[in-house]
């Protein structure tokens, strides 16, 4: 039978950086988080993401003796610098699509394991960092993101993946408290422009950018606009101001690979005005969380951080997006990217648009005119 120094070596063969273990028990403390803040969570239950059942691994997987944690460092290389900053960096490599990276080290880790007779199962709902922590992996920080205890310089650029197993394994010493220095003065907290950090980690995801950015519902409202500033997919913020994060950030990486060929697909202008063969072909099976119907939220996204940039060389196509576009949404965003970057030409096109335009995008453009 596999002892548990057997897995911890082969899971370190495939490339995971860590390895945890912990017992099948309900994770009680996140079940009565998420009761409380039914509120702030409804948009998850009505995405299909069953988050309270999964706080009992064996809801998930009645067989469930242990749960094997492995620690995967998203962060290993640099990305391409047209891409930071705009897009969440533990999505520039992501392959739950594509299945040619981390999924088929995750696959070859279960074969692992069934060949000794462990059968498994590796959930997406079960709290992957409470996992982490209750396994010794890692601490929480103020921003409730968990922080690895030994691998990548003990950063936040880690994705925890939890294993549930049909044999019993001695749990490792947990590691739940928080680990942030008393002298780092809240600066997650502060950092966040939308305000979604309500306190010492807790977050009403409605407000934070990265829900925003694929998730909301309607037009972004006029007052989180700025504070969004350049990020379309995802963001980094409290990560990147983090002190705990100083020390891999300083590193001088190579750059990704599989990021690096991408890059040009993600070039501001093409999103602006992809079509649905080219957004299922270039964009979709890297980034996954919106549908090609929400096609129309990429392009309101990309017209914000257009405006955001300040930089005039955009006008033309943003006048091109509120012309060719039927949805009143991105229409609406072009026309307040103009009135941001200002400027004669913006303040003529948007003048010629309010003679056509009626309704919510009449509004848009009136007050984008209103900022010039």
């Amino acid at each position: 039978m596999l002892s548990k120094s057997e897995i911890i070596a082969r899971a370190r063969d495939l490339g995971f950086e860590d390895v945890g273990f912990t017992g099948p028990e309900p994770f009680d403390s996140q079940r009565e988080i998420l009761l409380s803040r039914s509120e702030e969570y409804a948009w998850a239950h009505e995405k299909g993401l069953d988050l309270i059942g999964g706080t009992d691994p064996k809801n998930i997987y009645p067989s469930c003796q242990s749960i094997i944690v492995l620690v995967e460092a998203y962060f290993r290389q640099a990305f391409p610098p047209s891409m930071e900053g705009k897009f969440g960096r533990c999505y520039l490599d992501d392959d739950r699509v594509t299945r040619d990276g981390l999924s088929r080290r995750i696959k070859d880790f279960r074969t692992f394991l069934k060949e000794d007779g462990i059968d498994s199962k590796a959930p997406f709902n079960l709290p992957h960092r409470l996992a982490a922590a209750r396994a010794g992996l890692g601490t929480f920080g103020r921003n409730c993101l968990i922080y690895s205890s030994r691998a990548a310089r003990r950063s936040s650029f880690i994705l925890p993946v939890a294993v549930l197993v049909s044999r019993s394994f001695e749990p490792d010493q947990p590691t739940m408290a928080g680990g942030c220095p008393a002298w780092c003065k809240n600066t997650c907290l502060v950092a966040c422009p939308t305000g979604a950090l309500k306190g010492s980690r807790k977050i009403d995801p409605r407000r934070c950018i990265s829900y925003l950015t694929y998730y909301g519902e309607g037009i972004t409202p006029l007052e989180m606009r700025e504070p969004m500033g350049m990020w379309i997919y995802g963001c980094d913020r409290c990560q990147n101001v983090c002190p705990r994060n100083a020390a891999w950030m300083a590193q001088d990486l190579p750059v990704n690979p599989r990021a690096a060929v991408k890059s040009a697909d993600f070039d501001l202008k093409r999103l602006l005005h992809m079509d649905k063969e080219y957004f299922e072909k270039k964009i979709w099976p890297h980034m996954f969380y919106m549908s090609s119907s929400d096609i129309w939220r990429w392009k309101m996204n990309v017209s914000r951080v257009m405006g955001n940039s300040l930089d005039p060389a955009y006008i033309p196509d943003l006048i091109k997006a509120f012309n060719e576009s039927t949805d009143d949404r991105v229409r609406g965003m072009a026309a307040w990217a103009l009135g941001r970057i200002g400027g004669e030409d913006a303040k003529k096109a948007l003048a010629d648009f309010l003679t056509i335009s009626q309704g919510q995008v009449r509004e848009e453009v009136r007050e984008a005119l209103r900022q010039i």
